[in-house]
């Protein structure tokens, strides 16, 4: 099984301009390049960021071979391979792991709300199709679904591979009872960029963030500080931080994130109708926020 720590950083999905507009495979790589060589641990495309809910089963097959490509072995790789149906996810996470992915994550996304039976029984369904490690992604503000940390650790001990927890509710009590629960066997991750200091603190196992697209080296030294028991230069990370991080969430990462790497000189497209690119204002206090650091 994949031991995944760190920080695990979504790449967006760059698209091609024009009518046609599909996926840019040149600038999804240069981006995971980046990433991989400025020293993320892992590398997390398909969510949210990556406008997964967006693509074309075609356009998700592109992302995720270049991705692997792209990564070439030198870190981890964890798929988003979440979908309405339980079929289109099993058929996402047999593609993942036959494309070399080293784990997939799965948020469980529906038009009805899901019943916990409903639910354990999805997951169950992927875990049996696959033999690479499944981390549950709980984020209610996305999927309009909360699975509660009992759901979770149940799960986890039924379920072979199920053997990771992303955390993106922002609530660090949630943790610290998926922890309580399982007796500290549950690796938990933390998904809300504002939270992520206390969630360090508190055990987390990682960061999944889009931040270090935009600025991988404070997040990289903000992990390595609390690893270190250096808390006092964590806390002065997280302050430089904060201010993106609470920008970035609150404007939606696929829309902010293409922003910025705007700004920064790198042609990624807008994001994909019904989102739409970040206004003129809100670009210029993105700008300004990254002209700061």
């Amino acid at each position: 099984m994949t031991t995944l720590e760190g920080i695990i950083a979504y790449p967006i999905t760059p698209f091609t301009s024009g009518a046609d507009a599909t996926v840019d495979t040149g600038a999804l790589t240069a981006l995971v390049d980046r990433l991989v060589g400025e020293g993320v641990h892992a590398v997390a495309p398909l969510g949210s960021t990556g406008e997964s809910a967006y693509l074309t089963e075609k356009e998700f097959d592109t992302v995720l071979d270049t991705t692997i490509a792209a990564v070439a072995g030198r870190v981890p790789v964890v798929v988003g391979v979440s979908d309405l149906t339980t079929a289109n996810t099993v058929r996402r996470a047999r593609r993942a792991q036959t494309a070399g992915a080293s784990a997939v994550m799965v948020l469980p996304v529906s038009y009805w709300k899901l019943t916990d039976r409903e639910i354990a029984c999805h997951y169950a369904a992927v875990g049996a199709a696959i033999d690479i490690p499944v981390m549950a992604y709980n984020n209610p503000a996305t999927s309009g679904i909360d699975m509660s940390p009992e759901l979770l650790v149940s799960m986890f001990d039924t379920i072979d591979n199920l053997t990771m927890v992303k955390e993106s509710t922002g609530d660090l009590s949630r943790m610290q009872r998926i922890a309580e629960l399982s007796e500290g066997r549950l690796p938990f991750y933390n998904g809300s960029n504002p939270l992520v200091l206390e969630a360090l603190r508190a055990g987390a196992s990682g960061w999944c963030t889009a931040a270090p697209c935009l600025r991988p080296e404070p997040c990289l030294a903000l992990y390595t500080a609390v690893e270190d028991g250096d808390l006092a230069r964590a806390q002065a990370l997280y302050a430089e931080l904060r201010p993106l991080l609470e920008f970035i969430v609150a404007g939606g990462l696929p829309t902010t994130i293409k922003a910025g790497l705007g700004i920064l000189g790198s042609d990624v497209g807008d994001p994909r109708a019904p989102l739409l690119p970040l206004e003129p204002e809100g670009r210029a206090t993105l700008a300004r926020l990254l002209s700061a650091a």
